[in-house]
């Protein structure tokens, strides 16, 4: 298990080696883009996507598990409103912040401690949506 934990922890350095040199943790870069300023960002998001698409193929075609040994599935989820009033909390959450879930960690890893406050919000939102969840749409 500690195997697992370390390889983990290895694969999140890397990931946030990658977001700091990619400048996706930065709040400018996140900034402009929400701004229509440059093409950075998206063209960063795209590649992602292409790259998740053609995983996803490789992953259903060759039948791969997961460490734990485990089949990988994956299984839509449907659209419904809510879908759409968490992704407007999300995107705002992203904006004031310049940062999602992951650059949170890249941002404080690289010095920037006002990134504590939003990690801070991130787990108080995260708290107050289970805490929500029955009277929420689903």
């Amino acid at each position: 298990m500690i195997k697992i934990y370390l390889n983990v922890l290895l694969i999140g350095i890397y990931l946030g080696i990658l977001f700091t040199k990619s400048e996706v943790a930065r709040w400018q870069r996140v900034h402009d883009m929400f701004l229509f300023r440059e093409p950075h960002m998206y063209l960063i998001i795209g590649t992602a996507i292409v790259v998740a698409m053609a995983s996803m193929w490789l992953l259903k075609r060759f039948k791969v598990h997961a460490v734990t040994g485990q089949p990988i599935r994956y299984t839509p989820k449907p659209y419904h409103r809510g879908v759409l009033i968490g992704g407007v909390l999300f995107g705002a959450g992203w904006a004031i912040t310049g940062a999602c879930p992951g650059p949170i960690y890249a941002q404080i890893g690289g010095g920037e401690w006002i990134a504590l406050l939003t990690f801070a919000g991130a787990v108080l939102g995260m708290y107050s949506y289970a805490a929500l969840k029955p009277k929420l749409p689903h």
